[in-house]
């Protein structure tokens, strides 16, 4: 009878890659989620989850990303600066006309890592 072994990486043992993905014109949660699954390294066969075996993404034209339905307007992004009463909230597409829009991808593909 064969023995089967899992395979277990080491983290001498990963070879990290670069992916550098164009996001103009592509949905948020979709390419939230492509990103998020590269960082963690779920899409290699010999995954390990106590090791960081994700590949390295560079994503361009962060700015240019799309929401379906009426989430430009809608979906709202909340942040606390500490102080009572401090809710501030912000709809996603001033996020995008702003200064930092990057930010709306980046908070998509944080809170679908663990923490």
């Amino acid at each position: 009878m064969l023995k089967h072994t899992t395979a277990s990486l080491k983290p001498a043992d990963v070879e990290k890659k670069w992916i550098v993905i164009d996001a103009e014109g592509v949905v948020v949660g979709r390419l939230a989620s492509f990103i998020a699954m590269r960082l963690r390294g779920k899409h290699r066969p010999d995954y390990t989850p106590h090791v960081d075996c994700g590949d390295n993404v560079i994503v361009v034209n962060a700015a240019k990303v799309k929401f379906t339905g009426k989430k430009l307007t809608d979906k709202l992004y909340h942040r606390h600066t500490g102080h009572p009463g401090g809710v501030k909230t912000r709809v996603a597409g001033q996020i995008l006309e702003g200064r930092f829009p990057e930010r709306v991808l980046e908070k998509a593909v944080e809170l679908m890592l663990p923490k």
